[in-house]
């Protein structure tokens, strides 16, 4: 009985060390998780600008290219690489889908290459008639994966 006489002036001052200890971890663990969340949450934004502004040169790129093969007959080379450079580009950040679907968009660009120049009067009529957009698959599939990255 003598020993727990002794020991029990040291029990509040263990007690307030004990909780200082679990309070000063309980802060650090908090704050460790907001910091990690924060940093996550601006990687994953960092990583969304990166693609809208990747998809959006391959979109103007496109959309160029197949304009001039609607009207003309020969393709520059140069503004093929271009566009396959964008692609490649994409190989390394965006899904399988969304690189499909731009391959898809320079198949239909080079086809259009080899069909007969549109007149000013037929391009007019395919915009009346709402031809086919061959970027919009590209664009529901890069809006689709937007989105996933921001779900997460």
């Amino acid at each position: 009985m003598v020993a727990c006489a002794m020991n029990t002036p040291y029990l509040p001052a263990f007690a307030a060390l004990a909780g200082s200890a679990i309070g000063g971890l309980t802060s650090f663990a908090s704050a460790w998780l907001t910091q990690h969340r924060q940093d996550r949450a601006k990687r994953l934004s960092g990583e969304k600008t990166r693609r809208q502004k990747l998809y959006k040169q391959f979109i103007v790129e496109a959309s160029k290219l197949y304009a001039d093969a609607l009207a003309h007959d020969r393709a520059e080379v140069s503004a093929l690489v271009s566009i396959y450079a964008l692609i490649n580009r994409m190989r390394v950040v965006s899904s399988s889908a969304v690189i499909e679907k731009a391959e898809a968009v320079v198949h239909l660009i080079i086809d259009t290459y080899f069909t007969p120049n549109k007149t000013f009067s037929e391009l007019r009529e395919m915009m009346n008639g709402h031809a086919v957009n061959p970027l919009r698959a590209f664009s529901e599939e890069c809006r689709a994966e937007l989105q996933a990255l921001s779900d997460r």
